[in-house]
């Protein structure tokens, strides 16, 4: 065990020791709190997080952010349940690969503004967010779309098949492993760490590093609208900002996960750790029916203390 231990990089263990903590804290204000009926809830939220921090992980690890993930997500959302309804039949198998399609454009044309114009990411990100906004006004400005999700939308994202497990939490799962298995296995995953330990250095190493630049970024919207398409499922309609409560979670779920906020450093495992984190400290607040001010100084407080305690550690190559 001891040996186990001291594989597992200390960030993580520390997350995961914060985990416990908070099941522990949970269960002391509710007896429901630890009930397989309420914990596989808690698994099909933090599926929707995780799947954005997915994508948001792959572009820290550039030492670069998405900050175009809120309208992205928006973006899936809508766009696919609008294909539902301009297609007819069709749009009930199309719906979900159209509004990842739409995420990957966003994300294609984020990687290419930053890789060639050299524009930094939080400001060209930032820019494209309200880009992808002001297109979202004006698809439900000028006429009204269907913004009813797709009977295979709404499964994926609420129901279960295989032992109670939510559906969403194995498109997770299945995202997760492809990702790992890059990261790992391949030479782009090698590239990403070389990437955000020195750009410059990667370069001269025969890298095509914009290339792998458009690519994270490209994977970043991508994952976002695969977000937005089951959160559209799962509420069973899209609207408007329906991506602005994920932005600030999804970062920090991946650096409180041990991801190094300027690049080169971190791991799967850790983003996993940072979503159930997450996840769970927002469930305490709401089972303790805190005030609204309240459960944002506590969620901040808690994210500056994490980050504190390792959020501040060198790279190194993975």
């Amino acid at each position: 065990m001891p040996a186990i231990l001291k594989s597992v990089d200390r960030p993580v263990l520390i997350a995961f020791c914060f985990i416990i903590v908070m099941l522990l804290a949970g269960s002391l204000y509710s007896s429901n709190f630890l009930s397989p009926e309420y914990l596989l809830q808690q698994l099909k939220i933090a599926s929707f997080l995780g799947i954005i921090a997915s994508g948001a992980m792959l572009v820290i690890l550039l030492g670069h952010i998405d900050l175009s993930i809120p309208w992205v997500v928006t973006v899936g959302g809508m766009m696919s349940t609008a294909a539902g309804g301009w297609w007819g039949p069709t749009g009930e198998a199309m719906a979900m690969p159209f509004g990842m399609a739409c995420g990957l454009v966003f994300g294609l044309v984020n990687g290419l503004g930053i890789a060639y114009l050299r524009i930094p990411s939080m400001i060209f990100t930032l820019g494209i967010n309200a880009v992808a906004q002001g297109l979202m006004v004006l698809h439900t400005g000028g006429f009204a779309p269907q913004d009813h999700a797709t009977a295979f939308m709404h499964w994926v994202a609420v129901e279960s098949t295989v032992f109670g497990i939510p559906n969403a939490a194995f498109v997770w799962l299945i995202v997760g492993a492809a990702i790992v298995f890059m990261l790992r296995r391949t030479p782009l995953g090698r590239y990403i760490y070389a990437f955000g330990n020195r750009e410059s250095a990667t370069y001269l190493s025969g890298v095509n590093t914009r290339a792998v630049l458009i690519g994270c970024f490209a994977l970043s919207g991508m994952l976002s609208a695969l977000a937005g398409v089951l959160l559209a499922g799962y509420s069973n309609k899209s609207f408007q900002a329906m991506g602005d409560p994920y932005l600030l979670p999804a970062i920090a779920a991946v650096v409180l996960g041990g991801t190094n906020i300027l690049g080169g450093r971190g791991t799967y495992l850790g983003t996993v750790a940072g979503v159930i984190l997450i996840v769970l400290l927002q469930s305490i607040l709401a089972v303790m029916q805190m005030q609204e001010a309240f459960r944002q100084m506590i969620y901040g407080v808690v994210i500056v203390a994490m980050l504190l305690v390792y959020g501040r550690g060198a790279k190194v190559h993975g």
